[in-house]
């Protein structure tokens, strides 16, 4: 078990109501459930799963065909080394919070559109501000670019940088690391850097309280 959950308590959310995150997060997917005007909508929902109380949010980019046809993210051989992974460094998949920017899966795994991450942004950012992570863990440069337009995977891999309310963590893909031992051994190398990274992001927490992030442009500048 890692430190720094955030407290489980009670949330408003909008529609004038008391809810839990977990009740919060329900009614979240329901409403993506209901809205036709959402890309993909062939292809099932894919909403996210875990501890909504973590410290750590991990996001990919978009479901594949395992994931889609369990309606669970991260289940097939990227889900399995992330899984592996994430048990290396002593915690459990279930004790983090695992979705993607995308909800559902582009057709023959391609990668998502513009338009597509465009369209599901809204909801991303509501999940986001339920979840309230003190670390957001990308995995791969689309979820990367999505917080960070102008990082490099390459070069910022395995650093923490502040965004508004909370921290990035760009990681690489698992399926990149699957195709490469180079990879795959950075890749290792920051999730065991990962709770150091959690313990300075509550560290700078403590310091200077965060801002939305709306009201604080995100700064490429590592901290770690």
């Amino acid at each position: 078990m890692f430190s720094g959950l955030n407290n489980t308590g009670i949330m408003k959310i909008g529609y004038n109501q008391m809810m839990t995150k977990p009740e919060a997060l329900a009614k979240l997917a329901n409403e993506i459930l209901a809205d036709k005007s959402l890309p993909l909508a062939e292809s099932n929902l894919v909403f996210g799963e875990g501890d909504p109380n973590t410290a750590v949010l991990f996001i990919g980019e978009a479901p594949g065909r395992r994931e889609d046809e369990l309606k669970r993210p991260f289940v097939g051989r990227s889900g399995q080394l992330l899984d592996k992974l994430i048990s290396e460094i002593g915690w459990k998949r279930s004790e983090v919070y695992i979705t993607n920017i995308v909800k559902r899966r582009p057709p023959d795994n391609r990668d998502p559109l513009p338009k597509e991450i465009e369209g599901y942004k809204p909801y991303l950012a509501r999940q986001i501000e339920i979840i309230k992570p003190k670390v957001i863990a990308t995995l791969g440069r689309f979820s990367m670019n999505y917080f960070l337009p102008q990082a490099k995977i390459t070069r910022d891999e395995g650093k923490l940088f502040p965004a508004g309310a909370y921290f990035i963590y760009p990681l690489f893909h698992p399926a990149a690391a699957l195709r490469s031992t180079g990879t795959l051994e950075a890749l290792r190398q920051s999730f065991k850097r990962l709770p150091e990274a959690i313990t300075k992001a509550e560290e700078l927490i403590k310091t200077q309280p965060p801002t939305t992030i709306a009201e604080s442009p995100i700064k490429q500048e590592s901290l770690f």
